[in-house]
């Protein structure tokens, strides 16, 4: 799906703002009508935001099922033969709109972007009443998944297996938008280098179009090729390469009658060999960490202040990568990342997929399925709608030059053959969608080396491990002797695939120091990080490491989260714990000598 542009062709109207709010206490809005009329006893919304931190009722934060958003929309007054197009950039986790009561569309996933033409429903130069039902609610077919628990008042409960708290609402932008009747409405572009020169292949779909043409220009607008038809070759003399650290665009100016649209382009490669990730045939170690869209109050709303000052506060740490931990970011992230020569791991909604992990760490509820992937539980049905976000997440992202690699799933069971026999198609799926990126997924310490089944199905070996945490707590020394005993057994499984460590690191409370180092101290995180680096620069196979997390971020109430998840290199509000300084020093070392 293409990102909205501003272009000669095509105008762009933001529906940001306040809307009208109402929770569906008994969840029966949809059989009541709710979307034929204006809200009765709503209250004011920002949009995008969740809503769960914003209101102070325990009872709206801790809703489980529908909400209701609303709002007046004025339309364009001159619309010609333009195609109208609302657009929403996500809705977690389910959604569905309507337009002066009729359903324009629906859509299940709560991170991906979708639209509907309303042309035919509107009056130029008139006005609508535009309507959305938000969901909450997970269940064993969604992403991620999940269970609604009865409690002892007959209330639903919404039970997950991600660490992470389930913020809901209209998260990122709702957009109006116009463009010609016959239009560009994808394009695909695969880059490759020649010597000094870049190659971009490009595939524009414009049904109907009668000329398609396209022309490249350079950061300064410049023209440096052009070309006839929907799909075709340009080639770039000396061309300037997108590479970490130099978020060099291009753009693909493509014009089919009379539509035009804009598609930056990044020219580099990426590619899997010999144990080593090359970006542009060059070795590349990713530093960086996972992280989340979570902000106070906020919660995962998409802010662009807080965009630009956390991607500040990675450059000032040495950063040069992230991981999408553990769904897709807004479409402006990625963006910030093509320009900022960020690399970018994507990854699927597809986290809590391992009952067995969930179930060792809180126990399993009774009545709760004790097997992954089953008929009760995570099934065909279930690996369908994952395929079908794998095929949504490339089609989303395959142009962004940041995206080396595709993750399809974080920490799932994968010591079984269910799970081969789950994730194999998926892996196969992934790959299809975009022949041009390495796949992968990212392990949990309970599939290690002795019983993992699915790495042969992936290209690189992705570790979220926590000696000296979760096992040997404290013991830095036999942490240290059981990660290297770990990394050994991963080297002799899967030879030749580079390892990069995509989580590790301990909760750390800030302002908490102890003379003696113990955990929860923000000089136990020093000493901890200090040992898996250690580890790390004795390790060639290893390439990369993306600490757990950027910043401490919001979860679910329990015994082993004190206001939420603590393992941030930043507190929530973004404030350095004392071993983000340690890091940073190793990782503008590291800089200046590898680049960035």
């Amino acid at each position: 799906m293409l990102t909205v542009r501003q272009t000669p062709s095509r105008n762009v109207f933001s529906l940001d703002g306040v809307w009208d709010f109402r929770v569906d206490r008994n969840n029966c809005g949809v059989d009541d009508g709710w979307y034929d009329a204006p809200l009765k006893d709503s209250r004011p919304m920002p949009v995008p935001a969740s809503y769960n931190d914003v209101v102070t009722d325990t009872d709206v934060r801790e809703h489980v099922g529908v909400v209701w958003y609303q709002r007046y929309v004025q339309v364009p007054r001159n619309l010609g033969d333009d195609r109208l197009i609302l657009r929403f950039g996500s809705a977690t986790h389910a959604a569905t709109v309507w337009v002066d009561g009729s359903e324009v569309m629906s859509h299940e996933g709560g991170y991906l972007p979708f639209e509907a033409d309303i042309t035919d429903l509107v009056e130029a130069g008139g006005s609508f009443l535009l309507t959305t039902a938000v969901d909450n609610r997970l269940s064993w077919h969604t992403l991620p998944p999940g269970y609604i628990h009865k409690d002892t008042q007959g209330n639903d409960v919404q039970k997950y297996m991600h660490d992470f708290y389930n913020y809901a609402g209209i998260h990122r932008s709702v957009l109006l938008y116009t463009r010609p009747a016959v239009s560009v409405t994808d394009v695909t572009v695969v880059t490759d280098i020649d010597g000094c020169d870049g190659i971009v292949s490009y595939t524009v779909e414009a049904e109907g179009a009668k000329a398609v043409s396209v022309r490249l220009l350079d950061a300064d607008g410049n023209e440096v090729a052009r070309a006839e038809g929907a799909k075709g070759e340009l080639r770039v003399d000396d061309a300037h390469l997108w590479a970490p650290g130099d978020g060099y665009l291009y753009t693909l100016e493509i014009h089919a009658d009379e539509d035009v649209y804009p598609q930056t382009v990044g020219i580099r490669t990426v590619e899997v060999k010999n144990s080593q990730f090359l970006i542009n045939g060059k070795p590349f170690y990713f530093r960086g960490y996972g992280r989340h869209e979570d902000n106070i109050v906020r919660g995962k709303g998409h802010d662009n202040v807080m965009l630009v000052h956390d991607f500040e506060l990675m450059k000032w740490q040495g950063a040069n990568s992230f991981r999408t931990s553990h769904y897709p970011y807004a479409e402006e992230v990625m963006d910030y990342a093509d320009r900022e020569g960020f690399v970018v791991i994507d990854e699927t909604a597809a986290v809590g997929l391992n009952i067995g992990l969930s179930g060792g760490l809180f126990g399993a509820p009774e009545g709760v399925p004790t097997k992954t992937f089953s008929d009760e539980s995570l099934d065909a049905r279930t690996q369908q709608v994952h395929e079908a976000h794998i095929r949504e997440l490339i089609a989303r992202d395959k142009n962004h030059p940041c995206v080396v690699m595709w993750s399809i799933a974080n920490e799932p069971e994968s010591n079984t053959e269910e799970s081969y026999d789950y994730f194999k198609p998926l892996a196969e799926a992934a790959r299809e969608a975009d022949p041009t990126r390495p796949v992968g997924y990212v392990n949990v310490m309970l599939a290690p080396p002795s019983m993992e089944k699915c790495v042969g199905l992936f290209d690189v070996v992705m570790l979220n491990r926590y000696y000296g945490w979760y096992v040997d707590t404290g013991n830095l020394v036999d942490a240290e002797a059981n990660l290297r005993a770990e990394i050994d057994g991963w080297i002799k499984l899967a030879p030749g695939k580079p390892i990069i460590f995509t989580e590790y690191g301990p909760d750390t409370l800030a302002g908490l120091r102890d003379f003696h180092r113990r955990p929860w101290s923000e000089e136990f995180q020093e000493d901890m990080f200090a040992m898996f680096h250690r580890v790390f620069d004795d390790v060639d196979e290893v390439v990369g490491e993306q600490m757990w997390n950027f910043a401490d971020f919001q979860t679910v109430s329990g015994i082993i989260r004190v206001g939420g998840n603590k393992k941030g290199m930043f507190t929530r509000d973004r404030l350095p714990k004392s071993a983000a300084y340690d890091v940073r020093k190793r990782w503008l070392a590291m800089r200046d000598e590898l680049g960035f």
